[in-house]
């Protein structure tokens, strides 16, 4: 339960609630250089450029979506005052790991190596390589862009490529 939650009598039927959509629409990201970020995200990790809106010195939004997501990050002056670099774990989903991390080798992205959930358990203990099974949630590596902000790519929905037998 959380603070000021009402606990139903006993007895009581409890009521349903649907509770109202809230979809992640955006993310802030601390950077110290807006321009050099966003050539990062749209260059090297091929984020689109959604908006880039500078009213004046004091205020500027750069926002940038991941190639297939709904939801989208954002660069600026005046946006936040966390300093620069300290987003830590931030998650992107793909569905092949081999082939996200070889790209974005390719593109001069200092990827870590690709690890696996070891066990089924999930208590944090990792092996080198994809995970044999390519277990949803099971497959990572990281990188950080220039100032530091750290991010965790994961595979998810991996399929097998067909291979015709006939």
């Amino acid at each position: 339960m959380y603070a000021g939650a009402v606990t139903p009598e006993v007895g009581a039927v409890p009521s349903i609630y649907v509770p109202r959509p809230f979809r992640l629409e955006v993310v802030t990201l601390p950077v110290s250089d807006v321009d050099r970020a966003a050539r990062f995200y749209a260059e090297q990790l091929g984020f689109a450029l959604d908006v880039d809106y500078r009213p004046n010195a004091a205020f500027r939004v750069v926002q940038l979506t991941p190639p297939g997501s709904a939801a989208s990050i954002q660069l600026g002056v005046g946006l936040t005052d966390a300093e620069p670099g300290s987003a830590r774990g931030g998650y992107l989903v793909v569905d092949d790991i081999v082939a996200a991390h070889r790209e974005l080798a390719e593109r001069g992205v200092a990827v870590g190596a690709v690890r696996h959930k070891k066990s089924a358990d999930w208590q944090g203990d990792f092996a080198p390589g994809v995970d044999p099974d390519r277990r949803d949630y099971a497959s990572f590596f990281d990188f950080a862009d220039p100032d530091g902000n750290t991010w965790v790519v994961q595979e998810r929905g991996h399929q097998a490529p067909v291979v015709d037998a006939s």
